[in-house]
Parts: structure tokens; sequence; C-alpha cells
């Protein structure tokens, strides 16, 4: 064999080691074990989510040797479902009705089935927060029609409730409002400057945009009437009912009744079994260290994470872990 056969041949061993390695998505520790990168897409910076992702990455980075978890800011749930099924990111967030269309290919996700989601845990209800200006005119939702309106960004969990719950109102989406399609920072500030009228927040309690557009854009919640809480939860079933308590946000003066979907941790299916059971029992085992990073830990429990799932499967990691402490039959 020639000099530049063996230049050839060598050079072909050396790609074939990096693929390799580049598929293991790993790189070797300080101690010579591999260690695993996943990413992590959260949430918008303003959301609830982002905050505890961050806390979450962190705990798992500092409580399992070899596996380091990159949080990183996203658009939310499709978003995240998204990258996901491209192979750009391995545990995430997402509500379960996303999920669910994800898993079963169908609205934003039609023609194209993302079958290899898992679900790691149920978490908390996520409330839909219609915030209105005052002094627009606006009492109900429908009153929307027409309105300058923020119903999220494209593709992210608010605007596919928004494309849900408007036309339950006769809303024509979007053509029914004047839409932004823009994330909860940039909401705050057009309600801020009186550019919307209106912004469709969907995020845990308390959410730090709602606290924002209450307390300095002369913002306020309204609610979903009875009537359309039930039309809704006969035709997408997994939506509860959840009532935000007087006194959530500043100048709340009553209860506001709205409907709600489960949060959810997720994983893609290739996530090897070990490293999800040991991210699921470092997790439930230690939320409050998660505690400082978002008042929503308090409203997890252990008991609702196999509860509600929309019919997505458990990661088998997650599964042997909730098995063991009892939680499945």
């Amino acid at each position: 064999m020639n000099g530049k056969k063996k230049s050839y041949v060598l050079f072909l061993c050396l790609l074939s080691m990096v693929l390799v390695l580049s598929a293991c998505g790993g790189e070797k520790s300080s101690n010579g074990e591999r260690q695993q990168n996943l990413n992590f897409p959260t949430a918008s910076t303003t959301g609830t989510i982002y905050p505890l992702g961050s806390a979450m990455a962190n705990l798992w980075g500092t409580e399992i040797e070899g596996v380091r978890v990159n949080a990183q800011a996203s658009n939310g749930g499709v978003d995240n479902l998204n990258q996901m099924k491209a192979g750009e990111a391995h545990i995430s967030f997402a509500t379960s009705g996303i999920i669910w269309e994800a898993y079963n290919g169908e609205r934003g996700f039609k023609d194209r089935k993302y079958e290899d989601v898992r679900i790691v845990a149920g978490l908390y209800y996520n409330p839909n927060q219609f915030v209105v200006r005052k002094g627009s005119g606006i009492e109900s939702i429908g009153d929307l029609k027409g309105k300058k309106f923020a119903p999220g960004t494209t593709g992210s969990t608010p605007e596919v409730e928004s494309s849900i719950i408007l036309p339950a109102y006769g809303i024509e989406y979007p053509d029914g409002i004047d839409a932004n399609f823009v994330g909860f920072t940039e909401a705050i500030d057009l309600m801020r400057n009186k550019q919307i009228d209106g912004a469709l927040i969907q995020a845990g309690l308390p959410t730090a945009a709602v606290t924002e557009m209450t307390s300095t854009a002369d913002g306020e919640l309204i609610g979903i009437e009875p009537e359309i809480r039930k039309q809704l939860m006969e035709e997408y079933p997994w939506y509860s009912e959840m009532t935000i308590p007087a006194g959530t946000y500043e100048g709340q003066e009553e209860d506001v009744d709205t409907l709600a979907i489960k949060m959810m941790l997720m994983a893609d299916a290739s996530v090897d079994e070990e490293t999800i059971y040991q991210m699921t029992k470092v997790f439930w085992e230690n939320l409050d260290k998660l505690e400082s990073s978002h008042s929503i830990v308090q409203q997890m429990d252990i008991k609702n994470a196999v509860t509600e799932l929309a019919g997505i499967p458990l990661h088998e990691g997650a599964k042997r872990y909730y098995e063991e402490k009892g939680l499945l039959d």
C-alpha cells in the first residue's frame, strides 16, 4: 500500500472513531468515565419553567456522576418537542395536550408523529391565564374579537391554547384578532405601552409575567365561563378546571376560574434507562433543594407523577423507579 492510500485509510479510521464518539453524545470526565451531555430546553425566561429547569439541571449535574444537563431557554412546549424529535434535545417540559398531539400526530404534528416521546413525571397543573388591560372594554374572552392580542410565540404552548380556546367563543383564529405573536417578555412591554389589549400566559402559579402585567402594566385576569370550560373539557380530555385564588396577583380581589393542563417532564426514548432512572430518583428525592427556584415546587407530589398522562407511555427508567415506590400496578 502506497503512502497516499495509507493516509487515506488512516483518515477514514479516525473519522469513524469520531462519528462513533459523537453518536454517544458524551465526553470523558476527569476520572475517565464517559460523560453524557443532555440538552434540556425549558421555556421563556419570564415563565415558571426556566428557573425550575435551571435548578433541576444543576441538581442532576451535582448528584449524578457522569451526567451533565445543559438547560436553556426555549419557545416552550411545541419547540421543545420539535427539538427532541429532531435529536437536538434529550429531556424537556411540555403540557399533556401537546405531548398527546405529538405522540398521535395530530394538529400541529399532523403527518409527523413523534412516537419516541416518553413521560418521566407528571408535575403540576398549568392554568390558562388571560390578562387584559384595564380600560380596554374587555370583560370576557369573547370581547377579544378584533382586539390587539398576544396569543404567544408561533407554535408555543400559549399559542396552541389560544387556537383552541378563542374559537370556542366564536372568534376565528388567528384572523379574528389583531395578533402579536410574541413571548411573555415582549407581551409585558406591549401591554405596558398600551400596544396590546390582552395576552394569554400559560404557566404555573404564580407566573412572573402575570405579576409584571398586573403590577406595572395595568393588567387584570379574566376567567373562562363554566359553559365554555365544560365544552372544552368534553372535547379535549386533558383539560382540568382550576381556580386562581384571590390575592395570587396584585389587585386580584376575586377567584378566577379557568382551565389547566398538566405539565410533564419528558424524555426521548433513546436516553438510556439507567440515566432516566437516576434522574427520576434524584428529582423526587431532592424536591426540597428545588423549592428556592420557584414556589410551584410546593405543588408537586410524587403520587400525581403517574396519573393523567394522556395515554403517553412512561420512559422505562422512570417506570422502574415508580414501580420500586409502589406507584404502579
